[in-house]
């Protein structure tokens, strides 16, 4: 099941249609190791989940927390909590914040060093049903729209922390399903430091990212 969309519109066209190209997973050597380079690379690739229900989506929307950016999770060093993001690029970072919500990362760079990229945004290809159950919403474009609504959706939780994403496991990477249109960039969301940096990426046009449409469009 899929959905497009005319670009530049928002409107959805159509919700039945094959997946364009098979998933493969993503070897750890075809990502990049710059975390910036990173979060623009994962636009449009498939984030996926296995088990007893298969669950997937194109991600649309990430953000950069490269090394020594005080907004990240690692400025501080290396902690229990925050380990993952130093193991090497590819792996889950997953962590719980607000007391509601588990956030989906991508650790970046090289080991040792601690970086990743928020996973804020997917567009639903698989397991829609199953998202739809888990978030109690049938509107498809709200199932995984922010990083608290795509962990839930893809029912992740600390469990997946430090999984590698590059691996036959839970919780994996893959290819995209069909080509990618133009990456747009702004300013992060919901962060009180280096605030001006623009490491927000996002597929220009989709109605699955996350955000006010006003602060989509006027950067």
């Amino acid at each position: 099941m899929k959905w497009a969309w005319q670009i530049g519109s928002g409107v959805p066209l159509q919700n039945a249609f094959h997946l364009a190209h098979e998933v493969k997973r993503l070897s750890r050597a075809s990502l990049p190791s710059d975390t910036a380079e990173l979060a623009g690379y994962l636009i449009g690739k498939t984030v996926r989940k296995t088990g007893r229900n298969r669950i997937s989506g194109r991600i649309v929307e990430t953000e950069a927390y490269p090394p020594g950016d005080s907004s990240g999770h690692a400025y501080r060093g290396r902690t229990a909590r925050n380990q993952s993001l130093f193991l090497d690029k590819g792996f889950a970072y997953v962590y719980f914040i607000y007391g509601t919500s588990y956030m989906l990362n991508v650790s970046a760079e090289e080991p040792g060093v601690g970086a990743g990229v928020l996973l804020r945004a997917i567009e639903p290809l698989e397991g829609i049903n199953l998202m739809k159950r888990l978030r109690k919403t049938d509107k498809l474009t709200d199932l995984a729209r922010g990083p608290g609504r795509l962990a839930a959706a893809l029912q992740i939780d600390k469990r997946l922390d430090g999984v590698d994403l590059s691996a036959d496991g839970p919780l994996w990477l893959g290819t995209a399903v069909r080509e990618t249109a133009h990456i747009s960039t702004t300013v992060r969301i919901g962060i009180t430091r280096e605030v001006h940096r623009r490491l927000r990426f996002f597929e220009a046009g989709s109605p699955f990212v996350s955000g006010p449409l006003n602060k989509i469009r006027s950067r």
